[in-house]
């Protein structure tokens, strides 16, 4: 009987199973931030255990409020940035070297086929992306990876999703993920990974593809899985390029990972996206999905752009490209935050932070902040959010705050008319 890629993944890692059922595996990238981090720091100290099992396979950030607002995020920071000091973590990126942590990690080339991934951080699903095994975790989890190098999981079931067909103008990977959650529930992948397989997926890029498995979490998924391809390679490549003699052989390794032919699936779910429309959600749940054509004309405040969902360089260049050479619509503010500093510097050398400038867009430095309400873009209470962030729950970006999720084209649409509009009228 063949495997999925999470069950190769999971045989490879295990270090024990002290219980039927519940497999330690050996941890290859343990990520932190400063808004879960610290609380397991400061555990670990107070139990004599202020210790990191290996400096190389931790990688920090400070992402979510950035810089410090008061004097309470000021410590968070602190407590994160003393602790990378003193074990000397190489990979930790404070102020102005830092960015959103599922954009900034996967930039720097820290994650590869077949690695398994924990951080304190729903979204670390997006880093099974590039066929890893991303997982987040809760402090006590997040501690243990932290002191040993290990992490306990029960072995998740896979849900294949085969995505075929050609995504028609104006529709893209969160449209996708979106039409998906609306299939799936916000419960129906709870425990399971999710496999993103299908040409439309094929077709996608490393952008797109962290996109999709960015939001696995939002139907309650353990993580979001695509098949490592040529793709994959080509965005490693000036990572791992001493480590192989070619891209072709960097690919036959990676294949190793990749899902057997005759795996046997939990569930199957089937996805043809010839004729998808731009997705928008409403109310307060991930799941609760229309097409922009049936929710166009409701009225918004606000247009966010970016987030480990949407803020690359691929999304800030769709929204520039229906922006460009228009205006907010009077009444509506709109904000900018590009994922990292290195997408920022490139939006910058194509002109793209100027053509948001000009439509009357406030660019604001990588951060975190807007998504959970935070800082950089928090809504009052009333106000209504077009976003191309990943969770609309009640009050997520500011108490009392609405968020409808979308694309960045249909964010950049929405900007224009100031209420939801469709994206497909300016392509």
């Amino acid at each position: 009987m063949g495997k999925t890629t999470a069950e190769k993944i999971f045989a490879s890692h295990l270090v024990d199973e002290p219980f039927a059922g519940t497999k330690v595996l050996k941890i290859d990238v343990v990520m932190c931030h400063e808004i879960t981090t610290p609380i397991a720091i400061d555990d670990l100290m107070a139990r004599g255990k202020d210790r990191v099992f290996d400096t190389s396979k931790i990688k920090a950030v400070i992402d979510h409020v950035t810089p410090s607002k008061d004097t309470k995020t000021a410590t968070q920071a602190k407590i994160l940035r003393d602790w990378a000091h003193r074990h000397a973590i190489k990979d930790f990126f404070d102020i102005g070297a830092n960015g959103v942590c599922h954009a900034i990690f996967p930039e720097k080339g820290f994650i590869r086929p077949g690695y398994t991934v924990i951080m304190g951080d729903s979204h670390t699903c997006t880093h099974g992306a590039f066929g890893a095994f991303a997982a987040g975790v809760g402090t006590t989890d997040l501690e243990v990876g932290i002191l040993k190098g290990v992490c306990a999981f029960r072995e998740p079931k896979t849900i294949r999703i085969n995505v075929t067909g050609t995504l028609p103008k104006g529709v893209y990977a969160k449209d996708v993920i979106l039409h998906i959650i609306g299939k799936l529930t916000v419960n129906g992948a709870t425990d399971r990974v999710m496999e993103f397989r299908g040409n439309a997926i094929d077709e996608m890029t490393m952008e797109s593809r962290m996109t999709l498995c960015n939001m696995a979490i939002e139907a309650g998924g353990t993580s979001g899985i695509c098949m490592p391809d040529m793709t994959t390679v080509e965005y490693l490549w000036q990572f791992i390029s001493s480590d192989y003699a070619s891209k072709e052989a960097a690919l036959a390794d990676y294949k190793k990972w990749c899902s057997d032919d005759d795996a046997v699936y939990d569930s199957v779910l089937d996805i043809d996206v010839n004729n998808l429309e731009p997705t928008v959600t409403f109310g307060y749940k991930p799941d609760q999905v229309k097409t922009v054509s049936e929710i166009a004309g409701s009225p918004v405040n606000q247009i966010y752009i970016g987030s480990c969902t949407n803020g690359r360089l691929e999304d800030l260049r769709i929204a520039a490209q229906i922006l460009k050479g228009r205006k907010l619509a009077p009444g509506v503010r709109g904000i900018l935050s590009p994922a990292t500093p290195a997408i920022y510097q490139a939006a910058n050398k194509e002109g793209l932070i100027d053509i948001f400038m000009e439509a009357g867009f406030c660019v604001t430095n990588p951060t975190c902040g807007a998504c959970l309400g935070m800082s950089n873009g928090v809504l009052a209470d009333g106000e209504v959010c077009a976003s191309t962030t990943n969770r609309n729950f009640m009050g997520r970006m500011g108490k009392g705050g609405m968020v409808h999720l979308m694309s960045p084209a249909t964010s950049a649409a929405s900007a224009i008319e100031g209420v939801i509009a469709d994206p497909r009228k300016y392509l």
